[in-house]
């Protein structure tokens, strides 16, 4: 392959590449813009990269975006900053996006689940697409006019507006994590909900429900914080009456606040009460014993979301997805003690 020089004006050009790779320009286009597969043969996709490369040439984006109406920019919203998850989430939607030449631009709703405000004076002129996770579909009104694709992570599939859901199987960590305490002996079990109002929260409400029909279970309702949970599972383990055996969290955060309020009881974790999670964030195995919890995959949930958003930038029909979960056992949880 020969090497021309890059035009008088110093900055190659599309037009170069295509001489030096032998193709047209119209194959650099579809090469350097990620559509030329089913289209373009590898050994030319290959031959179009290396001249690019070799080259020096950037593609001229500003240029680009005016004629295609692009921003190449992605919205990740989410509820909060401060919870871990979400920081998985957006790690593995940015590395997505980065493979494609688009940025993530991460927006923590003001109001947590529920109505997002657009936080540009047009989300449309400003964004390709939009991202939500765990939110509500209607409380991404801001977002839906006009034809801006919106893909929604951990919510309700049946919910309208969006053009592809990805979900993780939180009912099944829910029936993982209760079998695993059904065959440990427990049947008094406490479950410890967040008070948030989400779709995935129900979701994991039905599940426990179901598998825990005929058991004895008391739901009681926490902020999703540390201190809250602590104060919420205090109150309940000591009321009157017998003392439920297991308490099965929403979320790790909620769990360590059970693992607290053991403490200040005299109870012992897992001789006396068995604690599950909910997420495997860092906090599972910072606190002692370390938390037999559901593990989330949440950088790869993020990634896929960020692939379903691209596809349908691209034209594609995007598939919904619902990704696997997994236990994870650890010493919070123990055979049910005897009555």
């Amino acid at each position: 392959m020969h090497t021309p020089e890059p035009t008088p004006a110093g900055r190659p050009t599309s037009r170069d590449v295509a001489r030096a790779a032998g193709v047209s320009q119209a194959t650099v286009s579809l090469v350097l813009g990620d559509k030329w597969r089913g289209r373009v043969s590898e050994r030319t996709a290959g031959a179009v990269r290396t001249a690019a490369r070799e080259l020096g040439y950037r593609p001229n984006l500003a240029a680009r975006n005016l004629r295609l109406g692009r921003t190449r920019t992605a919205l990740l919203v989410v509820p909060a900053l401060t919870n871990e998850f979400f920081a998985h989430v957006y790690t593995g939607a940015a590395a997505v996006a980065a493979d494609h030449g688009f940025g993530v631009v991460l927006y923590p709703s003001p109001g947590g689940v529920g109505p997002a405000r657009d936080p540009f004076a047009s989300a449309q002129a400003a964004l390709d697409g939009v991202l939500a996770s765990s939110m509500a579909t209607d409380a991404l009104e801001a977002f839906r006019g006009g034809d801006l694709p919106l893909v929604m992570l951990d919510s309700d599939p049946a919910g309208p507006g969006a053009a592809a859901h990805v979900n993780l199987d939180v009912a099944e960590g829910m029936r993982l994590v209760t079998a695993h305490l059904l065959a440990l002996g427990h049947r008094r079990f406490l479950h410890l909900a967040s008070a948030e109002p989400s779709w995935t929260f129900d979701v994991r409400a039905a599940a426990l429900a179901h598998a825990l029909r005929g058991a004895e279970v008391r739901t009681v309702h926490s902020p999703l914080a540390v201190a809250a949970a602590r104060e919420t599972a205090g109150t309940a383990l000591a009321a009157p009456g017998p003392r439920p055996t297991a308490v099965l969290c929403d979320d790790d955060l909620l769990a360590a606040g059970v693992c607290k309020a053991a403490r200040r009881l005299g109870l012992r974790v897992p001789e006396d009460l068995s604690v599950t999670g909910f997420d495997d964030l860092a906090l599972a195995t910072a606190v002692e014993p370390e938390l037999t919890t559901v593990r989330l995959p949440a950088e790869r949930f993020g990634r896929r979301g960020m692939e379903a958003l691209l596809a349908v930038l691209a034209g594609e029909r995007a598939r919904s997805d619902v990704l696997p979960v997994e236990l994870v056992v650890r010493g919070s949880t123990g055979p049910a003690p005897a009555v």
